[in-house]
């Protein structure tokens, strides 16, 4: 993403500055300064106020105070107590961990060696998935740079502290960014979550108090230590301080990764930082939070972004996806995409998960074919609030929400599936008819040789028409017409 005034770098403030693989790079830019600062000064309770104060909030999605989870954590005494880095990023457009950990592994376990001491843990885990391999060997280099400078191991910079850090691999499971079924995927067992309390601070890792938090949590730590927590707690709003980072895709001009201090408006991201939507075509809806999220509209454009506005709105900021839609996008379909992501990542544990999500992915499926009834309407919405209230994660509890949000704003176009049997962005392959348009057709038959089932018939030289009984709507007739004679009714 192309610099801009409105953007500010605080978790990305190295990406791109530094050799990811050099630590020497790392400290020239006052790398391991935080960490060193912290055990001089050796008062883990005034670093954990410091972060509390700070107001930073947990950036993988659920937005729980950083510093108030390190102190419940400090509190429970056991003789082994766990840090561990959620690199488990699951959500479709979303690559800003993987970009933090290619680009800056080092601020990470500068981060995790402090909330060690700070919480009186000695031993750090990164559950990291399997598929990003640059990540995983950056990580591992940046682990034995570490070890070697004294930063990382045993009597770290001579004070005493000793911690150490290693990876854990993940199979992909969308559902272990949850905290406690990544717990289970680390201890082995099936990535499943459980109920809270206990919370992972409380009875976490080998049922051990555990203190978890993402990438680009961890990434924000020696900043805020280092320009002291005033500084971080005037950038943003009043109840979600500091930047956030963004992963822009979708119909946008300028896609990929940018970072904003919150509060800033999805029409800035979109229009100034974003260029705009592609090819000129009209905006009609942003995705943020992934699976998790919800579409929202035009007219919250002007919404300042933080944490509890996008969940007013009816979507959420989850780890940091944006997709941006236009208007030929249809929002059925668009719902019925992240229902199939779901129904493939429950981990099947909850009926609510597992039965509900794939009977509301049914009835979106019968939408799209041009099958639905009103009762299939009101039967989406009453089955997303039920399943909203009585599944067991995150994951199943906010699964309704891109149907929920896709009711809310388009309902127009919900009803054209159902009662005109239509899609209105001719995005829905049961619903569409292909037509000739027999004044602009000159019979040049281009359109019946392509045709893979001959569903096209006409004399040369003499408009055709086409078999809508035989036709599959494969496109391949429109794509081989030069006379736009052919459209989509």
């Amino acid at each position: 993403m192309e610099n801009n005034k409105k953007q500010l770098r605080i978790a990305l403030r190295n990406c791109g500055f530094i050799n990811p693989e050099n630590i020497e790079d790392y400290i020239a830019r006052y790398g391991y300064a935080a960490l060193a600062s912290v055990l001089e000064t050796n008062n883990p309770q005034a670093t954990i106020e410091a972060i509390k104060k700070s107001g930073l909030r947990g950036r993988g999605g659920g937005g729980f105070p950083t510093g108030l989870k390190w102190e419940i954590a400090s509190k429970n005494h056991a003789d082994q107590k766990y840090v561990v880095c959620n690199a488990d990023e699951g959500d479709p457009g979303a690559f800003m961990d993987r970009s933090i950990l290619e680009g800056d592994p080092h601020s990470v376990l500068e981060a995790m060696a402090i909330n060690g001491f700070c919480i009186g843990a000695t031993k750090g885990l990164i559950y990291i998935r399997a598929e990003y391999p640059l990540a995983i060997e950056r990580l591992l280099i940046a682990i034995k740079q570490a070890e070697e400078v004294g930063a990382l191991g045993n009597n770290i910079f001579g004070t005493g502290f000793c911690f150490d850090i290693e990876l854990r691999y993940g199979a992909g499971a969308f559902v272990c960014g949850e905290e406690t079924a990544l717990i289970h995927s680390m201890e082995g067992d099936r990535g499943e979550p459980t109920f809270k309390p206990p919370f992972p601070a409380q009875e976490g890792y080998l049922k051990k108090p555990t203190n978890v938090n993402n990438v680009e949590t961890f990434a924000n730590i020696p900043v805020i230590i280092l320009k002291g927590w005033e500084w971080f707690a005037s950038i943003g709003t009043e109840k979600s301080k500091g930047t956030k980072v963004f992963a822009l895709a979708g119909k946008i001009n300028n896609v990929g990764l940018l970072e904003v201090p919150m509060g800033i408006t999805l029409r800035e991201v979109i229009y100034e930082i974003g260029g705009g939507i592609k090819d000129d075509k009209k905006f009609k809806a942003v995705q943020t939070g992934g699976p998790s999220g919800g579409c929202l509209t035009e007219k919250f454009l002007d919404t300042p972004i933080d944490y509890d506005n996008l969940i007013a709105a009816g979507s959420m900021m989850g780890s940091g996806g944006m997709i941006v839609m236009d208007e030929d996008d249809c929002m059925v379909s668009v719902a019925k995409f992240y229902l199939d992501f779901t129904v493939e990542e429950s981990c099947g544990k909850c009926s609510p998960c597992r039965i509900g999500n794939k009977r509301l992915y049914e009835l979106l499926d019968k939408i799209t074919e041009g099958k639905g009834s009103m009762e299939d309407l009101e039967q989406l919405k009453n089955l997303s609030k039920v399943i909203k209230d009585t599944a067991l994660c995150g994951l199943g509890q906010t699964s309704p929400n891109p149907v929920l949000s896709t009711i809310d704003n388009f309902w127009d176009e919900y009803m054209a599936h159902v009662t005109d049997k239509k899609c209105p962005a001719g995005q829905c392959k049961a619903l569409k008819n292909y037509v000739i348009n027999p004044e602009l057709c000159i019979g040049c038959t281009a359109c019946a040789r392509a045709c893979p089932v001959g569903a096209i018939k006409g004399e040369k030289k003499m408009p055709h028409e086409i078999n809508h009984a035989t036709c599959i709507k494969c496109g391949a007739c429109i794509e081989k017409c030069k006379f736009n004679a052919i459209s989509i009714k």
